[in-house]
């Protein structure tokens, strides 16, 4: 058996508009993924989350589902349209009261919350007036954020200011998968720019307004890997780890944004000069604030193949992906989150480490017997289990590991059509039936501990 620290952090988590529902009750503002989600073919199976898994209405049930499981903590996300509808201002009572009542549950259950302050629904007015490139919307989520933990504040402790900056930015502003759908470099690098800043200025508030309080961020780092030893592909690999993890960590970490990848970004055309010329005096001190924690989300590593090489000239391929993919189509070697979390204490020594979201999607539906045989997801925990447990071995600080997620949910731009939950969700009645994996994770929970003979 594994055992993990006596005070390991065992958790779930969820995001707002993935499970909530109910986007037009009680005073709540529309998002950028209702605009988003409202527009023909954004969505796989042109769905929505009007409805999800109707957890503004069903929350003490999942709640159970959790007190079942036995966890010690709940990573979910605030809805910032609830809390404030035109996206600063006028406060709404009821939103403010049904995260209040979660919380109040949700300990009564002797279940933390784990509080994230920005998971993707941006209030579409604020959109309107210029979205995450504009500096005006981090004045704005700061405003938020103090609304919120002031409410908050005096039940929650630990608090995450934004979900994966990078797939706000590439994905919202560069390539126009994810809300809002814009398609923009200079709109991605000024909008990633502001989230992070907005961080910084957050864990001031965050400080102020919550004694005693725990304060990160979440972001979702991808390992990069030279599919061969030529030099190109080790260039690629430096390209792609600058792009997706470097932009974040290093600004966080006080060392600026790397200069190789403003280097490539002007190289590309995709900038005009290596002047970032959204940035304004004390904002990198400002975004390199001493945090309590790292999130990291973890799903998949990269194998990076240069197209630089000539078809003639390509390497033998010496890293090869491994067979066992997920519905998403990402490849599963858990080997690669251990790397990853010795990787990220040696190099930046961030303090404590969770897992804020680990999973992965198959399709495994209830069985004649009514039970959930999700026996893929179940070998997937078991291995990203024992590789965090390797880490620990390792001198990694890990705290806690949530995994993704709770319930079968709205998947962004793949509709429902991709189920990560550990409970299964017929959408269409809202029954809830705990899969295999939650058992599993039920047992491991209870014994703080993995049977590795399993995990191998």
């Amino acid at each position: 058996m594994r055992q993990f620290p006596p005070d390991f952090l065992w958790g779930v988590a969820t995001s707002a508009y993935q499970i909530e529902g109910a986007t037009r009750v009680d005073g709540r503002g529309e998002s950028i993924w209702d605009r988003f989600a409202a527009t023909p073919g954004k969505i796989q199976d042109k769905s929505d989350g009007s409805v999800a898994c109707e957890h503004y209405r069903r929350w003490p049930e999942d709640i159970e589902l959790m007190r079942w499981m036995g966890l010690k903590s709940y990573r979910f996300s605030i809805a910032w349209p609830r809390i404030l509808p035109e996206g600063r201002g006028r406060v709404n009572a009821a939103g403010v009261d049904f995260y209040s009542r979660l919380v109040d549950s949700l300990l009564g259950a002797g279940i933390e919350p784990f509080v994230t302050l920005y998971h993707w629904d941006l209030p579409q007015v604020l959109e309107d007036q210029g979205g995450w490139p504009s500096r005006a919307t981090g004045d704005a989520f700061v405003e938020y954020a103090d609304v919120i933990s002031r409410a908050l504040g005096d039940r929650v402790n630990r608090w995450i200011t934004h979900n994966e900056p990078w797939c706000i930015s590439y994905l919202g502003y560069g390539n126009g998968e994810h809300a809002p759908g814009h398609k923009d470099w200079s709109k991605m690098l000024a909008a990633a720019h502001t989230l992070l800043v907005s961080h910084g200025n957050a864990v001031k508030v965050l400080r102020a307004n919550v004694k005693n309080a725990e304060v990160g961020i979440t972001l979702n780092l991808t390992p990069g890997e030279p599919a061969s030893p030529s030099p190109e592909d080790a260039d690629a690999t430096r390209d792609f780890d600058g792009g997706f993890n470097r932009w974040f960590l290093e600004p966080l970490y006080g060392r600026g944004y790397p200069q190789d990848v403003i280097e490539d970004h002007v190289k590309a055309g995709r900038i005009a000069s290596p002047h970032l010329d959204f940035i304004q005096p004390g904002d990198l001190e400002t975004i390199a604030a001493p945090t309590d924690f790292l999130g990291v989300n973890f799903y998949s590593r990269a194998v990076l193949r240069s197209n630089r090489i000539p078809e003639e000239q390509n390497a033998p391929r010496t890293v090869f992906v491994r067979p066992d993919k997920t519905d998403m189509d990402w490849e599963v070697c858990p080997a690669s989150l251990t790397r990853l979390l010795v990787h990220l204490e040696s190099e930046y020594k961030p303090g404590p480490i969770y897992i804020t979201e680990n999973g992965c999607a198959y399709s495994t539906a209830p069985s004649a017997d009514g039970r959930v045989h999700d026996v893929q997801r179940v070998e997937y925990l078991r291995g990203h289990l024992a590789a965090c447990g390797d880490a620990i071995a390792q001198g990694v600080k890990l705290a806690g590991y949530f995994a993704w997620s709770l319930l079968d949910n709205f998947e962004w731009a793949y509709g429902y059509t991709k189920r990560f939950g550990l409970v299964w969700v017929d959408y269409a009645t809202q029954q809830r039936i705990p899969k295999d994996s939650a058992h599993l994770y039920r047992d491991v929970v209870a014994q703080n501990g993995l049977d590795v003979e399993q995990a191998a």
